[in-house]
């Protein structure tokens, strides 16, 4: 081989490997930005960890991810511009859509991690503080942000594709007719969801339940399409939110007080004792600590049972917690019982008397006063 073929040759080389340099030196920089800014971002992060303020590390959080793929995006689309100039290749004319909406992809996914990531650090700033969060309401607002990012996001990506966002528009108003009556469950479950975010009959952690409907349970979720509730029994219940529109619906978690509401009845022999009886359970009522003092409270006769004269205990506990309830109720069952012990009665209990006519006889037994018969005279 001569010297000149030598040099024909490699300048061909050089002409055609310069692109695949360009593009080793580009997807190293790519590589070596990446490791940077996560570098740069996880000190900024431990930073902003010592603020109070609950946006900075909520951006900071969200932007790991999404900048890390968008410093792919970005260096693999300036890479695949420099091989279609090289080779003139007609797929690598889609490098540039492609690049589009996937930045608008990015952003949209950044925007959605940056409100997930608010709403959590504001409810756990808020119960730090010791503040109340309405979790419902929250969770609420980052719904319909949420969605509206993603409308906002699919439409500027339509934009960049070359499509038209008012006949798009207009599409989907003439669509939304047939879907509406095609989807019309769909439908009102959602704006079952919504009215229940307005109204907010309910939250999650509530206890409801519906004297019109099977429900009872503790709200886990509320959905745009269900409520998932827990059972006592710890069974899920998923219930469409269009049927909250229809029936009624109880919310015992919002009571302010627990009724205790009692009827104790005690021996007719001790009718001269009920005065005093009454009396002293008014008072242990009127001083216990864990009665509602302000609300209604009323201990009286009432009625003249079958075998027992009633009285019966009407008062609010303090208190709207279960178990606690049922502690307090314990409680104020055992004085009454003490107390009625105290005046030496004791508590009735289903009784019945037999009233026998005098010289009445039972077969079997003997009358109050025996006569034995006399034996059959022999014949």
């Amino acid at each position: 081989m001569e010297l000149s073929d030598l040099t024909a040759w490699l300048d061909v080389f050089r002409g055609k490997g310069a692109w695949i340099t360009q593009v080793f030196l580009i997807v190293l920089a790519t590589l070596l930005l990446n490791f940077v800014q996560r570098r740069l971002r996880l000190r900024l992060q431990r930073r902003l960890e010592r603020t109070r303020t609950p946006w900075d590390d909520a951006v900071v959080e969200a932007l790991g991810p999404p900048l890390t793929w968008l410093i792919w995006v970005v260096g693999i689309a300036f890479a695949a511009t420099v091989v279609q100039r090289a080779t003139g290749a007609a797929i690598f004319e889609a490098v540039g859509p492609v690049r589009d909406v996937a930045v608008i992809a990015i952003v949209v996914w950044f925007l959605l991690r940056l409100i997930r990531r608010a709403e959590a650090n504001l409810i756990a700033a808020a119960e730090a503080q010791g503040r109340k969060v309405d979790r419902t309401t929250a969770d609420a607002i980052g719904k319909l942000l949420r969605a509206s990012v993603i409308i906002t996001g699919a439409l500027v990506a339509l934009q960049t594709l070359g499509y038209s966002i008012s006949g798009v528009l207009a599409f989907g108003g003439i669509g939304g007719l047939a879907v509406g009556f095609a989807a019309k469950d769909l439908l009102a479950n959602f704006f079952g969801g919504l009215m229940i975010y307005l109204d907010r009959p309910f939250a999650v952690g509530d206890w409801i339940r519906s004297p019109d409907r099977d429900i009872e349970g503790v709200v886990e979720r509320i959905g745009w399409r269900l409520t998932t509730i827990r059972t006592f029994d710890k069974r899920p219940l998923y219930v469409p939110n269009a049927t909250f529109t229809q029936i009624a619906v109880e919310n015992p978690s919002r009571m302010s007080n627990r009724r205790i509401y009692e009827t104790i009845g005690i021996r007719y022999d001790d009718a001269d004792r009920l005065e005093g009886i009454l009396r002293d359970v008014r008072a242990m009522l009127e001083n216990h600590p864990e009665i509602d003092h302000d609300q209604i409270l009323m201990v009286y006769f009432n009625a003249f049972g079958p075998s027992s004269l009633d009285f019966f205990v009407y008062a609010f506990t303090r208190t709207t917690k279960w178990a606690e309830y049922h502690r307090v109720k314990e409680d104020v069952l055992l004085r009454i019982q003490r107390i009625i012990r105290e005046h030496g009665a004791e508590i009735a209990y289903p009784t019945t008397t037999v009233h026998v006519p005098e010289g009445l006889r039972i077969h079997g037994m003997s009358p109050a006063e025996p006569t034995r018969p006399q034996p059959p005279a022999a014949s």
